[in-house]
């Protein structure tokens, strides 16, 4: 016996391509079509449909950057077609690429009943089944002519990115606009040809059922007689029934396939455009449903289901009764597919309150599942905040792009910061867009790491990124691939029903403690820098607010703002999605994120005012209003109070250049080139710089990646840096207690004023850059004299740590990791913290000391600004303020504080006097992160902490008011029956805590 398989295959291949597929459309009529263009932004339905059209021919061009067209369609079935089956095929000039990445149609009948959508692989239109002949046509299309912007050369700079700087060229020809035939038997010979021909390119040669399989096609092409495809298709499809037919192999690796369109809420499109690539995509899925009884298919974030129901009420009709049906299914339970690394607390906390409360709302689901196929890494603290929404399984698929180390599992339990676990599945088929191809298929069986354990993986099955979903070929293949010798087996099923399967099936997974770290994408926790600081602004704000509003609904009568703050909240939620605060969306997106954040702080800004001031009351002492957990000067957390300023910080030229300054806690040293090579901790008598290495130290990084300009940044971009030590300017502060320091490098101007305030431990730097580089990366170093092999970093909840060293690929690949508000190393019993107002990405090394003495330093640097030129063009061109504090002789807890004060400055408010805090806690190792009225307007007072020092503590809450009753809840505000209840002492509630334990408090006012 002879392999002839490839004659085989190339047979095929020719066969199918020039023969076949044409036959799957054996006759066709034109349709005439007109033309309206809508000017400037989307219009709505009825406008679209009632506009007059102008008439168009096939090969026009068509279609601005990011405009709007309305085509009409119409004509009439040839009577000589009765009986058959007829389509209309409707090509707006696609290519063969994915869809969601270029134009894109949604069809309506004349009475604005949506239809389908249009897009490269699903270009068809049902017209009957069968037609009698001479039906009148009449279709719509709103179609969307959304330029290409990551082509064949991705990562070319583009200024398509924004329609204010997208020009007026028409980037579309129209291709085709046909009634057809549809052969049905042919499309099935199509499917049926393509699944054996991807099989027996994955089976090995020497199988005998390789070889039954190829001997079958050939047999099958035999038959075809290919001057009349149609008329021997079924002939042809005779020959391949045995192989068809013959079963799987009992231990056959089994696969849930799940109906998906993992559709970006924005990246290389505006957030105007998600909500009409969502209704495309739903229309699709509503449609495939009905044709399709064994279909299923989930949706993730609410967002969207929240866009169809406002924006497209007809599609949402549809969406509505396929919910009932039980086959529309509702998954993850969060606002947003969020990045998990940067979001706050709070944040993350509340894509699960809003997310799971609107599908609780609106069909009475409960989501069980965590659903994150693309998201860039996941946080440390996020096993409790699943755990404590209610849901216990966590979907995740980016982790397949780590370009080091291979994850060494795919079903798993991971295992949070304070020791809870979940669930989690990472499918081996290492897409979120799979098509049912037979390389896949295989592809997730060979990868499989938990042979031998188990046996269940879960595939994500249909177009996704810019929206599509699944396609009547893909479930034609999943049909055939049931049950199918020589492959997995494929079955429909919801993401619950594969979570519940896996989890009988591998009752003792192995475990992964701590964060998942993607080793890929690492610059996302710097790029569009702006974007990341409204973000970063608005959480606190969003504190800010609900304290302050609760406090004075409860003191002094004032109208808490439900609907206002539940907007702001999705708002901010929604502009956490994983391409727009990791700074890898197009220009447009993140210029209305910047107007949008600015729009959220003056409405914040202005809740915060209203209510400090029903609470100050009238008067003219100048009280400070502390939002920070924990007292500072006087002010207790929550409360308002007044400040005496003790003590002095005394500036002195400083021998060689520069200033000294002292305020009997800290002498710090400033040179004359605006370093830092002294930080002298004067209780302590230690040394925070190390000899011969300054601090505050700029540096500047050529920064041009392999791939993905705005994702990632390379470890080789270490290979080159240069320190920026000319300076124009080291002078003395206006206040008299800091010094400014101004450079220039390049086209770039920097500003940095470094202050000592009276009274405090720290170091503040506040920085302005007016940065005008291309592809490079800004660090600000601070070398420490510090001996550690690890280091904290926050997270939500807590903080979680690394290594300083690289023993291990593992550690080597965390060469740019995230933290929330600081970064804390130390030596036991003296140690150091970096806090931030608003930057993500560091870095921490390890050196020897240069002065020959013992032990190694340790520098941590934080990344500011990056200049990539794809998607964005001018990314954070322009100026941009930072502020930094370093904290010498710093324990955890001292890290904890600094953070949040740094993040939540003081508020200065004229009033009558004090204001005690709504609810106090005692402790300094619990963190509360927010006190707000109940969301469901019963005047019920929640109160949000967790231990935040890593150990064990007891929390005492003081409340300020009469309660009723106090019950332990999730984060959705409900009762978890099994909770220890707290204890009551003196009308204090004490409840014990673990490390970084999360507990959400309601309490009944008397």
């Amino acid at each position: 016996m002879h392999d002839d398989r490839s004659l085989v295959e190339a047979r095929l291949k020719r066969v199918l391509e020039e023969r076949i597929r044409p036959a799957v459309y054996p006759d066709s009529v034109p349709l005439e079509v007109a033309v309206w263009h809508a000017p400037g932004e989307p219009v709505p339905v009825s406008e679209g449909l009632a506009a007059e059209p102008s008439p168009i021919e096939v090969g026009a061009r068509w279609g601005v950057p990011w405009g709007t067209s309305w085509f009409r369609v119409t004509g009439t079935v040839p009577k000589a077609w009765a009986g058959r089956t007829v389509e209309a095929l409707l090509d707006l000039g696609f290519d063969e690429n994915m869809p969601g990445f270029q134009c894109e149609g949604l069809v309506y009948r004349p009475d604005g009943t949506p239809v389908k959508g249009l897009n490269p692989r699903n270009q068809w239109v049902r017209i009957g089944a069968p037609v009698a002949g001479g039906e009148e046509v009449r279709l719509h299309v709103e179609a969307a002519s959304n330029p290409v912007i990551l082509d064949y050369h991705p990562f070319l700079p583009t200024r398509l990115g924004d329609k204010e700087t997208a020009g007026s060229e028409p980037q579309y020809s129209l291709t085709r606009m046909d009634l057809a035939v549809f052969d049905e038997t042919v499309w099935q010979l199509v499917l049926d040809l393509e699944v054996l021909g991807e099989l027996m390119a994955e089976l090995p040669v020497e199988s005998a059922r390789r070889w039954d399989v190829l001997r079958a096609v050939e047999r099958a092409l035999d038959a075809l007689d290919l001057q009349d495809v149609g008329g021997t298709a079924g002939r042809a499809r005779e020959r391949l029934t045995d192989v068809l037919s013959s079963p799987a192999v009992p231990s056959a690796h089994r696969i849930s396939a799940v109906g998906h369109a993992h559709i970006d809420s924005a990246w290389l499109w505006p957030l105007r455009e998600t909500v009409r690539k969502v209704a495309r995509t739903t229309a699709n899925m509503t449609s495939l449903l009905d044709e399709e009884p064994d279909f299923v298919f989930a949706m993730s974030q609410a967002q969207q289901w929240a866009w169809v129901k406002e924006h497209r009420p007809e599609v949402w009709a549809r969406v509505k009764k396929a919910v009932a049906d039980g086959r529309f299914v509702p998954a993850g339970g969060m606002w947003v597919e969020s990045d998990t690394n940067m979001p706050g607390s709070e944040a993350m906390a509340r894509q699960f309150v809003h997310g799971k409360r609107f599908f609780l709302d609106e069909f009475g689901i409960e989501n069980q599942e965590a659903w994150l196929p693309d998201t860039f890494g996941f946080a440390a603290g996020l096993p409790q905040i699943i755990k404590a929404a209610g849901s216990k399984w966590l979907l995740t698929q980016k982790i397949s792009w780590s370009q080091t180390n291979t994850f060494p599992h795919h079903t798993f339990q991971w295992e949070g910061i304070d020791g809870t676990r979940i669930f989690t599945h990472f499918p081996p088929v290492d897409t979120y867009n799979c098509s049912m191809q037979g390389r896949e298929i295989a592809h997730a069986a060979r990868n499989f790491k938990d042979k031998g354990a188990a046996r269940h993986s879960l595939a994500p099955t249909g177009w996704g990124d810019g929206g599509g979903g699944t396609t009547r070929e893909m479930v034609a293949k999943a049909a055939r691939l049931r049950d199918l010798e020589g492959s997995a087996t494929v079955a429909w099923e919801t993401p619950e029903t594969f979570f519940r399967k896996a989890e009988a099936d591998y009752p003792e997974p192995p475990v992964w403690v701590g964060e998942l770290y993607l080793e890929l994408h690492r610059a996302t926790l710097t790029s569009q820098a702006r974007t990341k600081q409204g973000n970063r602004r608005s959480e606190h704000l969003l504190r800010e607010a609900e304290l302050w509003a609760a406090t004075a609904a409860v003191r002094a009568g004032f109208a808490y703002p439900y609907e206002d703050l539940d907007r702001i909240w999705k708002t901010v939620l929604l502009h956490q999605f994983h391409d727009i605060l990791p700074g890898s969306s197009i220009a447009w997106v993140h210029r209305e994120a910047r107007a949008t954040y600015e729009r959220l702080e003056r409405e914040l800004t202005a809740i915060i005012t209203a209510a400090q001031q029903a609470l100050a009351g009238s008067g003219e002492t100048e009280l400070v209003f502390n939002a920070a957990p924990h007292a500072r000067r006087g002010v207790p957390a929550g409360g308002a109070g007044t400040v005496a300023v003790e003590g002095s910080t005394a500036l002195e030229p400083r021998a060689g250049g520069g200033f000294t300054l002292d305020n009997g806690l800290l002498r710090i040293e400033v040179d004359e080139r605006g370093l830092v090579p002294s930080v002298y901790d004067l209780a302590a008598g230690r040394e925070t710089v190390p000899p011969g290495r300054p601090a505050n130290l700029l540096q500047l990084h050529p920064d041009f990646p392999n791939m993905w300009d705005a994702w990632d940044v390379d470890e080789f971009y270490r290979n080159t840096v240069t320190d920026l030590t000319d300076v124009e300017e080291v002078g003395a502060g206006e206040d008299g207690s800091s010094v400014r320091v101004v450079r220039s490098f390049g086209g770039s101007r920097v500003v940095q004023v470094l202050s000592l305030a009276p009274g405090e431990r720290r170091l503040v730097v506040d920085t302005e850059v007016d940065w005008h580089e291309t592809e490079k990366f800004l660090k600000l170093a601070f070398p420490l004299d510090v001996h550690a092999e690890r280091y904290a970093s926050e997270t939500q909840f807590g903080h979680f740590h690394r290594p300083t060293h690289t023993n291990t690929s593992w550690e080597a690949a965390k060469f740019e990791a995230c933290n929330h508000r600081f970064v804390h190393v130390a030596e036991p019993g003296w140690g150091v913290a970096l806090v931030t107002d608003s930057t993500y990405g560091h870095d921490v090394t390890r050196a020897v000391r240069q002065d020959g003495g013992r032990g190694a330093t340790t520098t941590v640097r934080v990344s500011l600004l990056r200049a990539p030129r794809f998607p964005d063009p001018e990314t954070d061109q322009g100026v941009h303020r930072f502020r930094h504090a370093l904290v010498p002789g710093a324990e955890i807890g001292d890290a904890v504080r600094e953070g949040w004060r740094v993040n939540l400055p003081e508020r200065r408010v004229r009033g009558a006097g004090p204001v005690a805090p709504l609810v106090s806690v005692a402790e300094d190792a619990v963190a509360v992160t927010a006190v707000k009225l109940a969301d469901d307007g019963s005047g019920d007072v929640v109160v949000r902490f967790h231990e935040a020092h890593g150990g064990r503590s007891t929390a005492t809450l003081a409340p300020g008011f009469d309660v009723a009753s106090v019950t332990v809840t999730d984060l959705l505000e409900r009762p978890l029956p099994d909770a220890p209840a707290p204890r009551s002492e003196d009308g204090r509630i004490v409840l014990p805590l673990g490390p970084f334990e999360l507990v959400t408090l309601r309490l009944r006012r008397a």
